[in-house]
């Protein structure tokens, strides 16, 4: 996959791909965004009804998890090269796998297959990126390097990524928070959700990844902060057998207890409790269950019942 930085760097992704006449998906909010020509466009974000117009030779997703997961679905109908730029630290950008929500944000289904081509990186997008999002979308790369270390398809390679982007968000999340229009440090953020998102690509997901999905897809919740909040519970359930990659993960975050420093992280995105999300205290059981049958879950480490996904989910509410 071609990975590049700076927006400049686009029309020679593009060019590079054969990509002269792209199919555009992403917000009205970057209608004034300097891109080069595309042939068609589709603003609807999240969508669970896009279709790919006829003449198009390429995607280009500009946005964050949901522009791209929209974005991924019609290259996966399609078979057409997806370029992703995006606005947010979600790491999507890395993963042939997708979410389909409808504008609700509930979720309708999935997929995967994406034609991933190339990334383009630009920090300046993510200036504005509301502090909750920011931090929200910033921990769902950390947990992207957590879960990574422990992942049955863990390798050298994601291992690398994962540490080295575990460090780089821990580093600057805090400074992004106290100055978020300061390039400097919302670079290295990026950086650091760029290399988490390699280590995604490379290993995979586990257990507080299946559960931040379970709670955002049946209540619309946002999916970075149902993993600020899932992760820790989900590195203590997996202490017992994955104790190691844990504690390298923690010494990569400047931690001893890696699942403390997270919830810190956590509390500085205004992250705090799982009720403060609206959750219904008497469903978490049908939730807990839900995940227990996501992908996630059945490649966590430790295997882990619905009985016990409800209490995780409880020590959190």
């Amino acid at each position: 996959m071609i990975v590049r930085w700076g927006l400049e760097e686009l029309p020679g992704v593009l060019q590079e791909l054969g990509v002269e006449r792209p199919f555009l998906v992403a917000s009205r909010r970057w209608n004034d965004l300097d891109l080069p020509p595309v042939a068609a466009r589709w603003e609807e974000i999240p969508s669970h009804r896009i279709e790919v117009p006829a003449g198009v030779d390429g995607i280009l997703a500009v946005g964050g998890g949901s522009a791209i997961d929209t974005a991924k679905a019609a290259s996966s109908e399609s078979g057409l090269p997806l370029v992703s730029v995006p606005t947010t630290y979600s790491g999507s950008e890395w993963t042939t796998s997708y979410g389909i929500r409808d504008p609700s944000k509930r979720m309708v289904g999935g997929g995967g297959g994406a034609n991933l081509a190339g990334i383009v990186y630009e920090p300046n997008l993510t200036l504005e990126l509301p502090r909750e999002a920011t931090a929200g979308t910033a921990l769902n790369a950390l947990a992207h390097a957590a879960e990574a270390l422990y992942h049955p398809a863990r390798g050298l390679e994601s291992d690398r990524a994962a540490r080295e982007g575990a460090e780089l968000i821990n580093g600057s999340l805090p400074a992004v928070l106290e100055d978020p229009g300061a390039v400097g440090p919302r670079t290295t953020l990026l950086k650091g959700a760029a290399r988490a998102g390699e280590a995604l690509g490379l290993a995979g997901l586990c257990l507080g990844h299946a559960m931040a999905q379970a709670l955002g897809g049946r209540y619309g919740l946002p999916h970075g902060a149902m993993n600020a909040l899932c992760l820790p519970p989900a590195l203590r359930f997996n202490e017992p057998v994955a104790a190691k990659a844990i504690d390298d993960f923690g010494k990569s975050i400047g931690a001893d207890h890696a699942a403390d420093r997270v919830e810190e992280l956590a509390r500085l995105g205004g992250f705090v409790r799982l009720r403060d999300f609206g959750v219904p205290e008497d469903e978490l059981d049908d939730v807990a269950a839900a995940t227990a049958e996501r992908g996630g879950a059945k490649a966590n480490p430790r295997p882990a019942s619905p009985e016990e996904i409800a209490e995780l989910f409880r020590s959190i509410y």
